[in-house]
């Protein structure tokens, strides 16, 4: 038989430590001294050296491991299913029989974990093989696979006829018992990796694996009606449809374009390729003038405006001429014990309350009777989370109140106009630089300006001749 040695991309980590324990009960098995004892096998008048029985695989494994007949049976039919031990008397079906069935071991090399590839080509020569040697009579499967390798591989199929009588001739140099051996050898590699239709394939991991439930459960009425039960709640549960989420994306892309510094540049220069430090010194946490990008993306989503730190600052002015800046003070108490400090969080926490939560504090912030009640229970036993009620309380008043008046203020639009806006300091041909709108000119304009210089020259052309033949008279 023909091995491609081309290493495959490899097994599930799952799958190859399985392998591998089946592999050390494999090597227990044939230990000269405590394995199992092999013997002559007879298989019909042909009898094959060095074979065992099914039922000396179950009796071995109950002594080995000390487990019952049944565990034995599961273990020993594992084996045989992932090609470790191959039957001999009815090769095609890869189960152990706890009878008097001859089984022999299989060769290391065709062991599944060393990940031989099972390519088009060896099987095209196992089929071909298959085919000469019982003169057409292949099962259904079969002869669909023989004639669709026969289209694809088309341009080597005289090498493929020529090798599987090669192996052929070889082995009929071979003695009866040894052939039959082979045969049954080489079969349960290939039932293995080209499992007939129908049959599931042991390699299959994950995703890739069918799954037979319904062969382990009993379809009956309360199977039924669990079912319907639970299409039911599925068809109640709420979707968003593929095509309103593809819109969104489109937009969420369109509005940060010319924000994205890879697919439109950094102004005024790349620090990373141009060794100025300007971009990072205008991008700060707190300038004198923003730039206006930053500005911009503050009007995109309120936790834009949360997260930058200027943004935060600014809005804060806005909320004091509101007579509402105990909000945002509130909610980064609420954050600076979220992410603070484990040993001060029942020392931050009864600030918080002291502050913004307990009857006539300095800062009271206006939160529903059912969130305070919650939010004090919570605060017996302060913990990380305790002000996640209020807080979200506060930052939905913030978000639907405030922070769309804050875009319409004054105070906004001014610092939008006041941004700056950097100029580009460098040219490169980094590609992720930005680049001019209109650098080159569109095919149409080429066209055009060709045509323009072209009348120019022929009308200059007629100028010269004209003053010349003027001269000459």
């Amino acid at each position: 038989m023909t091995i491609n040695t081309l290493a495959k991309e490899g097994w599930n980590r799952e799958q190859m430590a399985c392998f591998r324990k089946m592999e050390k009960v494999i090597v227990a098995m044939q230990d000269p001294d405590m394995g199992m004892k092999m013997r002559n096998q007879r298989l019909l008048i042909t009898v094959i050296p060095h074979a065992m029985t099914g039922r000396d695989v179950i009796d071995w494994l109950m002594q080995k491991y000390n487990i019952c007949e049944e565990e034995a049976l599961h273990i020993g039919g594992m084996l045989v299913k992932y090609g470790y031990i191959y039957p001999l008397k009815e090769p095609r079906s890869l189960v152990l029989r706890p009878d008097e069935s001859p089984y022999r071991f299989q060769t290391p090399y065709f062991w599944t974990s060393t990940r031989w590839p099972a390519s088009e080509l060896d099987y095209a020569i196992y089929l071909a093989k298959k085919n000469i040697r019982k003169q057409g009579q292949l099962m259904e499967y079969e002869k669909e696979r023989y004639s669709v390798l026969h289209k694809r591989i088309n341009h080597t199929w005289d090498f493929v006829v020529m090798q599987a009588r090669e192996q052929l001739r070889a082995s009929k140099q071979r003695r009866k018992a040894d052939r039959i051996v082979l045969e049954c050898q080489e079969q349960a590699y290939w039932l293995i990796n080209r499992p007939p239709p129908g049959a599931q394939s042991v390699l299959d991991m994950g995703l890739e694996r069918p799954n037979n439930f319904s062969s382990r459960v009993t379809l009956n009425s309360d199977y039924y009606k669990s079912e319907i039960e639970t299409c039911k709640r599925a068809l109640g549960r709420n979707r968003v449809k593929s095509s309103i989420c593809l819109e969104g994306f489109v937009k969420y892309s369109e509005q940060y374009l010319n924000h994205d510094p890879i697919m439109q540049g950094c102004l005024p220069s790349n620090p990373w390729i141009s060794d100025d430090t300007a971009h990072w010194t205008m991008n700060t946490e707190t300038v004198s003038l923003p730039t206006r990008l930053r500005v911009e993306r503050w009007s995109f989503s309120f936790m834009e405006l949360l997260n930058d730190s200027m943004g935060r600052q600014e809005f804060m002015t806005y909320l004091e001429k509101e007579f509402s800046g105990e909000n945002l003070c509130f909610w980064q108490a609420c954050e600076d014990v979220r992410h603070g400090e484990s040993s001060r969080i029942i020392e931050k926490v009864e600030q918080i309350y002291k502050t913004f939560l307990a009857p006539g504090a300095a800062r009271w912030v206006n939160i529903d009777s059912k969130t305070m009640d919650k939010t004090l229970e919570g605060i017996r036993h302060p913990h990380r989370f305790v002000m996640d009620d209020a807080q979200m309380h506060i930052y939905f008043l913030m978000k639907k109140d405030s922070y769309p008046r804050y875009l319409k203020s004054d105070l906004y639009k001014n610092m939008l106009a006041k941004a700056i806006v950097p100029q580009e300091t460098k040219k490169s041909v980094f590609p992720f630089m930005r680049r001019q709108r209109h650098a080159s000119p569109s095919p149409a304009q080429v066209v055009v300006h060709g045509a323009e210089e072209d009348g120019h020259a022929k009308g200059g052309g007629q100028a010269g001749t004209n003053s010349g033949g003027g001269s000459h008279v």
